[in-house]
């Protein structure tokens, strides 16, 4: 038996029976001597060194648990309510609407999303919280993730801790907070999460994004998946592609593709059970600035051709700065598409989600019915939109229709 030392380590060796002439010219460690060709043998060490796994398995009730937990999350007609957003984020949202930034204002409008109406449940599968709205109560004085949970609705938490500058990049960034990660996601675990969400950003100039930002922005969500997943939590993959700049949309599609491969190769090299995530990408569109905008008449094949060798157990797109409208629209064709689908193609929106209902808010009490039936009927949308049934009725508000666009946008 002879044996390659190719792929020893994350995808293995290949083995190649017998010494005959068929053998040595398959080998893939075999060198050329004129016309002829000579395997090399294996030690023990090394045949031992490729066939065990030198890392933590997961088991199979560890990877059922995961999986079971992802597709609850996107079950048919749900996505996620992302309301992650941090201090300073939800501080400018709240200024737009002449609110002042405290953490009972925050908490406030918190609660009346989600104490909507139960049957709020059909549309939403899971809610993103950040570490502050994961430990506040509403005024009944039961905690966040509870009532969430008595809805039949997963909790997730937020796990990354913003952007960094990457040295020796033109400009670009990586992510904090795999530090203590492992004992955050057992602790929040603990507290009631079941998902967690990671959001690497990468920007499309001239220049960027480079190799060295792709590759380490996937190998940090690698290692990030990884944790979660060791400690019960379906981790969410975010690898958002900013809308920001003039790009076209077959620019966008050449570096999506460039990213979500290296990716799902980070996921692979490190050991991630793929069917026990989520992927939260971009949609593929022309840049923001770009002087074409005709995003549905034939982009839905370009995502469909991305996305189709990767399989997490759902996508779950992000909005990207786009009106309420525009990305309910955009998802519902998105499954208008005839090709095949073998995986959930639903949402994972902050902004599209919550427009309508905090212009509806403004802050005031008395607004809390007006804000829940903004916040209901977006939901459901999405739902629609999540099984490629919404169809613009032309009815919707002045909120739902304003880009929510934000250059070189951060949570």
């Amino acid at each position: 038996m002879y044996v390659s030392t190719v792929g020893i380590g994350n995808t293995g060796g290949h083995f190649v029976s017998g010494p005959s002439a068929d053998s040595k010219s398959l080998h893939p460690c075999a060198f050329h001597e004129g016309h002829g060709a000579t395997a090399v043998p294996p030690s023990a060490s090394l045949v031992i060194a490729i066939m065990t796994h030198q890392f933590p398995a997961l088991t199979p009730e560890q990877k059922k648990a995961l999986s079971d937990i992802a597709q609850r999350i996107v079950a048919p007609g749900k996505g996620i309510l992302a309301a992650d957003e941090s201090v300073g984020t939800m501080g400018s949202r709240l200024q737009r609407i002449k609110v002042e930034n405290t953490e009972e204002n925050r908490r406030a409008f918190r609660e009346i999303l989600f104490s909507s109406d139960a049957s709020i449940n059909q549309s939403i599968g899971g809610v993103i919280f950040f570490h502050e709205t994961l430990y506040q109560k509403d005024s009944s004085g039961k905690p966040f993730p509870d009532v969430i949970k008595d809805k039949g609705i997963v909790v997730g938490i937020k796990l990354d801790k913003g952007t960094a500058p990457l040295a020796g990049t033109n400009g670009e960034t990586t992510i904090q907070g795999l530090d203590g990660l492992a004992e955050r996601c057992a602790q929040y675990k603990k507290d009631g999460a079941d998902f967690g969400k990671w959001r690497a950003v990468l920007k499309i100039t001239e220049t960027t994004p480079s190799t060295l930002a792709i590759q380490e922005n996937a190998n940090t969500l690698a290692r990030y998946a990884s944790i979660c997943q060791q400690h019960g939590l379906v981790p969410i993959v975010e690898p958002e592609v900013l809308p920001d700049g003039e790009h076209d949309l077959q620019r966008c599609q050449y570096v999506t593709e460039k990213v979500l491969a290296t990716v799902y190769k980070a996921l692979n090299d490190h050991h991630v059970y793929l069917e026990g995530t989520l992927l939260k990408p971009n949609m593929v569109t022309a840049g923001h600035s770009a002087s074409t905008q005709d995003i549905r008449v034939n982009q839905w094949s370009l995502n469909f051709y991305v996305f189709f060798f990767f399989p997490p157990a759902g996508i779950c797109f992000l909005s990207g700065g786009q009106s309420e409208e525009e990305a309910s629209l955009n998802l519902s064709a998105i499954n208008q598409c005839s090709l095949p689908k073998p995986w959930k193609l639903t949402f994972s929106y902050g902004r599209a989600l919550q427009a309508s209902a905090l212009a509806a808010w403004a802050g005031k009490p008395e607004n809390k019915k007006a804000t829940q039936e903004a916040f209901c009927k977006r939901a459901q949308i999405n739902g629609l939109a999540s099984k490629g049934q919404y169809i613009v009725s032309g009815k919707s508000d002045g909120a739902a229709k304003q880009s929510l666009f934000t250059a070189s946008y951060t949570y």
